[in-house]
């Protein structure tokens, strides 16, 4: 083997080596987003167990959210409630309840802010008011954070770190889209078309409309994922993060 041959086999190892080091690298960070990581942004649970999350944003709403607990109760199905402060605050007795039926509560802010666009200083004050207002109610700070419109940036995760939380959005293709107020019948295919293993799936139970099509949603699609044999469980449970 002459030595120009011998040059062209030892370049052809090394970008052989730097795409199976890139690719492991990439795969280790991409189970690293699924797992409890601080600081990471997590959209997605283990895809090893028939497990999904039902997540709620924007309340509590004093008919919706507990109309929605009371078909939680019904089936017997724990889920996350990512709630504003203002509306902890004006509805304390829904996050009572949440709280005591077993269901997780995080924190989205007070006002509904878009994270991105607003100041470190404002951002600060939203979540921290927000975690006060849970506490006080709960006697116990969430340890997970969304923010509304899923908008972030590096002061958002900053925030968080300092916190020792972590930021929790939802799957791809689990965006149920429920905040158009589509039809039933489009939430429910929205939510079970492409459902997989470890999907965290994005409900509102805060909605500005005369009916919540969400309610009647859940009613086909809780008993659908259980008929499929899939548990559900919190953020929390879902991610391994300690609550305390």
């Amino acid at each position: 083997m002459n030595i120009k041959k011998v040059y062209q086999y030892i370049c052809i190892c090394i970008v052989i080596l730097v795409l199976f080091t890139t690719s492991n690298i990439k795969f280790k960070y991409n189970e690293a987003m699924a797992n409890n990581n601080y600081g990471m942004i997590i959209k997605k649970g283990t895809e090893n167990k028939k497990v999904v999350a039902l997540t709620f944003d924007d309340g509590p709403h004093p008919i919706y959210t507990e109309q929605i607990l009371d078909i939680l109760d019904e089936y017997d199905v724990k889920a996350t409630f990512f709630v504003l402060g203002m509306l902890a605050e004006t509805y304390p007795h829904v996050i009572e309840r949440q709280w005591a039926e077993g269901h997780e509560i995080g924190n989205h802010t007070y006002s509904h802010i878009d994270a991105k666009k607003a100041s470190r200083e404002k951002l600060l004050e939203e979540y921290k008011k927000t975690q006060d207002i849970i506490y006080s109610i709960t006697k116990h700070k969430p340890k997970i954070f969304r923010p509304p419109y899923g908008s972030f940036d590096n002061k958002v995760i900053e925030m968080i770190e300092e916190d020792n939380a972590v930021v929790v959005l939802w799957s791809a293709n689990q965006d149920s889209k429920d905040w158009k107020n589509p039809e039933v019948k489009e939430i429910v295919t929205n939510t079970l078309s492409n459902i997989e293993n470890g999907d965290i799936i994005l409900f509102h139970d805060y909605v500005y409309y005369d009916e919540s099509h969400t309610v009647e949603a859940l009613k086909k699609i809780i008993p659908e994922l259980k008929n499929r044999g899939y548990e559900f469980v919190t953020l929390s449970q879902l991610l391994n993060i300690p609550l305390k």
